[in-house]
């Protein structure tokens, strides 16, 4: 189904140059044809023009950085996490803090690897089909535990207000009524309203299964997991999930060192006890906050209520630079990756 893209304030002009029958006459006949020459930027160029001002520094407090095994070669493998921003998913996401600063996930690792689907991380001994008769590690005080209710969040809705605010608004998704983008997340949202009585309307919102996204591992309901299991997708966007299973975050950096494990041969694509050695061992998580400041790595995501965030969309939806020959005419939530950069102060431990 195609999608229409919705700016979220009417200044934000999404259109390409008008043709050369468009420009004013004056224009001499060389300089109209090339206005209708200039190949049209790609995505990655618009968003190589963006202003300073429209990038948006990520907090370390949000930031994991997962450490695993070096690989056959010796080389090291980082993998950076951005937590899910309030007020979604957050008693996960705390319990992710609290787990990460007990060094509870030092020494556990990669257990399943799906083929098109999911990388999924923690206790070997956990709801591991595979895993035999193997202990499971056991919690830290502090740990909290969630209802399915909050697999969304209530947002309050005032009839007739304009839809501001949320960057990019995407229509006639197949799995929510509306999505959108907000503080540099993908998220959807039901048209369906709810009352606490004739005043008080909300809607409900939740994000969604994008690749890169990360999950909280769970067994059967009413089970919602801990944060002790996570996972990422690899694939095919599962957005089926949403609503479903608890979002807390998403991979910013290092994203090959996962994708490129090999596949699990069990059950779900868990490892057998044959093929032990394919678990990728988990050497530390932390909370960026906790390292040294000098060599953190930092990172800032492109505002997505920023001019340049809205062509960039456009443009991811209608590609007319120069290989393409059909423009798509729409997008989905999912094919509209929200661009990530490193500091180079940060690179270059400044």
């Amino acid at each position: 189904m195609k999608t229409k893209l919705l700016a979220a304030a009417a200044a934000l002009a999404l259109a390409l140059p008008l043709s050369a029958q468009e420009e004013p006459q004056s224009r001499s006949s060389s300089e109209a044809v090339a206005q209708t020459t200039t190949p049209a930027p790609s995505p990655n160029e618009i968003v190589e023009s963006a202003a300073p001002g429209e990038w948006v520094a990520i907090p370390a407090e949000d930031l994991l950085v997962m450490t695993l095994a070096p690989d056959a070669d010796g080389n090291p493998r980082e993998v950076i996490i951005q937590l899910m921003p309030a007020p979604f998913s957050q008693g996960w996401v705390e319990n992710i803090r609290t787990l990460a600063r007990a060094q509870w996930y030092d020494g556990i690792s990669v257990n399943r690897v799906q083929d098109n689907y999911v990388v999924q991380w923690g206790d070997p001994g956990y709801d591991n089909p595979e895993s035999g008769e193997t202990e499971q590690k056991p919690l830290p005080e502090g740990i909290r535990v969630m209802g399915e209710e909050e697999y969304t969040q209530r947002f309050r809705f005032r009839p007739g207000a304009m839809r501001a605010g949320f960057g990019i608004i995407i229509d006639e998704d197949n799995y929510a009524d509306e999505t959108y983008f907000g503080r540099g997340f993908p998220f959807a949202r039901s048209h369906d309203v709810e009352t606490d009585g004739p005043s008080k309307l909300y809607r409900r919102s939740w994000p969604v299964h994008c690749y890169g996204m990360v999950g909280v591992g769970r067994n059967y309901s009413p089970d919602t997991g801990t944060g002790a299991e996570l996972y990422t997708v690899i694939g095919q966007a599962p957005r089926h999930l949403d609503r479903n299973i608890a979002l807390v975050g998403r991979v910013i950096a290092g994203m090959e060192h996962l994708s490129s494990l090999p596949r699990g041969t069990g059950a779900l694509g868990f490892y057998t006890e044959d093929e032990a050695d394919k678990r990728t061992p988990i050497l530390s998580v932390r909370v960026s906050a906790d390292l040294p400041k000098r060599g953190r790595r930092e990172f800032s995501y492109l505002s997505t209520q920023s001019e340049t965030f809205a062509r960039y969309a456009e443009a991811r939806a209608n590609r007319r630079d120069p290989f393409f020959i059909h423009p798509a005419g729409g997008a989905d939530i999912c094919n509209i990756p929200v661009p990530i950069r490193e500091s180079e102060a940060a690179i270059e431990g400044e």
